[in-house]
């Protein structure tokens, strides 16, 4: 049986980020317009979770059942590994999504009911990246419904959910959100291209090669960090983000310098530590 710390690191704890930065500069938008209701915020924080923890463990019981895990450059998997059952994962998941969707039902019950279509949204893009008859994720499509639903939908909706409102700085930040969001899974799928090719995962990554998926992930960060200036014709404290440049070098050094397999480990921690001391920044700049 896998051990609590096991269970844990099935979560993908270095991928959390993307589910706690979108909430995070969600609720600053929502305090910088001046609403705010904090049992909402609280809703909002464990639903994103819930939602990343159920897509973590999804893909874990998919990727394991068709056998794709079994080679693999990262740390090892419950079901690939063999470190628990392929059943005991797909529960876990269908708790994570089953609480998703419980906590997220009262949430519209408090703003809107046309919500429970992003939630619905965001759970089916959480299960089919790897799961059902044609994983989108094997197909290439992984990083579009990241953007969509992890970047745009999660800000906005978080704007919306604990304010009932949405102002356009909501559109416009959720974008280098989203962006630094898709560099989390190409930064995974560059580690994994060999075995996802041997695996017949055609990722985008796998599609593109190893050089454009390196030049796509420094774009991606290129990109998000270009993207303050505008947000600070709005909200001018914003350009604090800038500051997250010094977490960015790590990472896209070890793009930069090719660096392959179980090495690009730290960059995958790197790039996590790059979206929340990022989005950490962007939302205090527009709170304050």
């Amino acid at each position: 049986m896998a051990t609590p710390a096991q269970w844990i690191a099935a979560t993908r704890p270095r991928t959390l980020p993307a589910a706690i930065v979108p909430v995070v500069v969600g609720v600053a938008i929502a305090h910088a317009y001046g609403n705010v209701y904090w049992f909402r915020v609280l809703l909002t924080f464990v639903v994103s979770l819930l939602i990343q923890i159920g897509t973590n463990l999804a893909n874990d019981y998919s990727d394991g059942v068709r056998g794709t895990d079994q080679r693999r450059s990262g740390p090892a998997r419950l079901v690939g590994g063999g470190l628990a059952t392929p059943r005991s994962v797909l529960i876990a998941a269908l708790i994570s999504f089953f609480l998703a969707a419980v906590l997220g039902l009262v949430a519209a019950l408090l703003t809107s009911p046309y919500l429970l279509l992003a939630g619905a949204g965001a759970i089916a893009a959480g299960w089919f990246y790897t799961g059902g008859k044609h994983p989108y994720g094997y197909a290439g499509y992984g990083e579009i419904f990241v953007f969509v639903f992890f970047g745009l939908v999660s800000v906005v909706g978080s704007t919306y959910v604990t304010s009932g409102s949405i102002p356009r700085l909501a559109y416009l930040a959720a974008v280098p959100v989203g962006l630094l969001t898709v560099a989390l899974l190409v930064i995974n799928n560059l580690r994994d291209i060999p075995t996802d090719a041997e695996s017949h995962k055609r990722t985008l990554a796998v599609k593109m090669g190893d050089p454009h998926t390196r030049s796509l992930y420094i774009g991606l960060v290129a990109v998000s960090f270009s993207l303050l200036i505008p947000i600070a014709v709005i909200r001018p404290v914003a350009l604090v983000g800038f500051v997250a440049l010094v977490v960015a070098r790590r990472p896209v050094h070890l793009v930069r310098v090719g660096t392959v397999g179980s090495a690009l480990i730290p960059a995958l921690a790197s790039t996590g530590a790059l979206m929340m001391s990022f989005g950490l920044l962007l939302a205090i700049g527009i709170a304050l």
